[in-house]
């Protein structure tokens, strides 16, 4: 049992409820301890959390001490998580809160923030003070999020808005430590998207309605996104100059919408497999000429919906006894072909619409069947002519 007879200079003592201190008599409790610290620059006292010990209590304060003379400490916000969540979301539709890359962000990333805020992380930690949030409360909703049975790669988006707002108020002052910072995060499996051959990608093509041939083909020849495609305009299809000009994306609720990233603005050449069918589907829309017309809309002016060409596509695969693609897995047909075709990774990085080399070659080039044969040759004719 300690005692502590004299109370310290910055440490409190708390007695239990039936100690004699509290009538006057001697202590005959297990107190527990706190230390505190001033900050001129909160104009506020910092306390520790309750102690068994003055020594932990001491060691507390020494350190608060020093971490307050840095600006390190500080006093607890009343910003709650809610709060703090809710003014992110809304700096973000404003645009005055920019994602990792420095730009806006999209509005459908904007939606998904908000929902996996609202269903998985407020429910939990909403009504919490910024300042009050510890690391064990963040690993405790990774950990029930995974009891739960949500994937590794669920539990990680669900919770990148929080560590989106925590790294906001860090850099503000508002709290002294990221509780998200070293969390243990359940592995990811990234699943190998489906990439077709050139022999496959030309039996996919042919078998579509000739009405869904172009479209397809300019995901599979030119790797355009899905909402890329349907911000089209015919004059970005320059056939003389045998280009497209990426310059929009198209979200379901906002419209029309900048591309993905700075770099999304791009140009992409039309080789020759692609061309006569995009001339051709100019010509059978009647939109050639008409420069503000969506190349692959339901009309001039509304775009096409995802699930109509998808389910025209899925049921003329079926019949011709083709494995079904995406129109995502179009777009990672075309990076791994540019790759096994010899293209240098930065000008298929600058085809691609990325921001680094890095992204282009972690996340789009996968083998072709028949490619390792082909680099086997390769490395061997290497070899012999070192060897000459």
């Amino acid at each position: 049992m300690q005692r502590n007879r004299k109370p310290e200079k910055g440490i409190e003592v708390r007695h239990e409820a039936d100690c004699r201190s509290r009538e006057g008599g001697r202590c005959n409790c297990d107190p527990s301890y706190r230390g505190h610290v001033w900050s001129a620059r909160d104009q506020k006292r910092i306390r520790s959390p309750w102690f068994a010990t003055t020594a932990q209590a001491r060691n507390w304060r020494q350190d608060g001490l020093v971490a307050v003379r840095k600006g390190s400490l500080r006093a607890p916000v009343a910003l709650t998580v809610g709060e703090a969540a809710e003014d992110f979301i809304t700096g973000a539709r404003e645009g005055r809160i920019l994602d990792r890359a420095g730009t806006r962000y999209k509005p459908s990333s904007i939606r998904n923030y908000e929902g996996w805020l609202r269903r998985y992380v407020l429910p939990a930690l909403g009504d919490k003070r910024l300042g009050d949030v510890r690391r064990a409360d963040v690993q405790d909703l990774v950990d029930a999020l995974v009891g739960r049975g949500l994937a590794g790669s669920t539990v990680r988006n669900a919770l990148d808005p929080l560590r989106r707002v925590m790294d906001r108020a860090l850099k503000r002052d508002l709290i002294a430590i990221d509780p998200t910072d070293g969390i243990e995060w359940p592995a990811t499996s990234r699943k190998r998207e489906r990439v077709a051959a050139p022999a496959e990608a030309a039996a996919l093509v042919a078998a579509l309605p000739e009405e869904d041939r172009a479209l397809w083909a300019t995901a599979l020849y030119a790797g355009l996104r899905a909402g890329e495609l349907r911000a089209l305009r015919v004059e970005s299809v320059d056939l003389d100059a045998n280009v497209i000009h990426v310059r929009a994306g198209w979200d379901d609720i906002e419209g029309e919408i900048d591309t993905k990233s700075a770099s999304g603005d791009r140009v992409v050449p039309i080789i020759p497999e692609l061309r006569p069918l995009l001339l051709a589907h100019l010509m059978a829309t009647g939109r050639r000429g008409k420069p503000d017309a969506l190349v692959f809309g339901r009309t001039d002016s509304d775009p096409f919906l995802r699930s109509t060409p998808r389910s025209r596509a899925r049921r003329a695969w079926f019949a011709a006894g083709l494995e079904p693609i995406t129109m995502h897995e179009c777009r990672h047909t075309y990076a791994s072909t540019m790759i096994a075709a010899g293209v240098d990774p930065g000008e298929v990085m600058r085809r691609m619409g990325h921001s680094t080399v890095a992204m282009t070659l972690d996340r789009y080039t996968h083998a072709l069947r028949g490619s390792e044969a082909e680099t086997s040759a390769k490395l061997q004719a290497f070899l012999d002519r070192s060897r000459a």
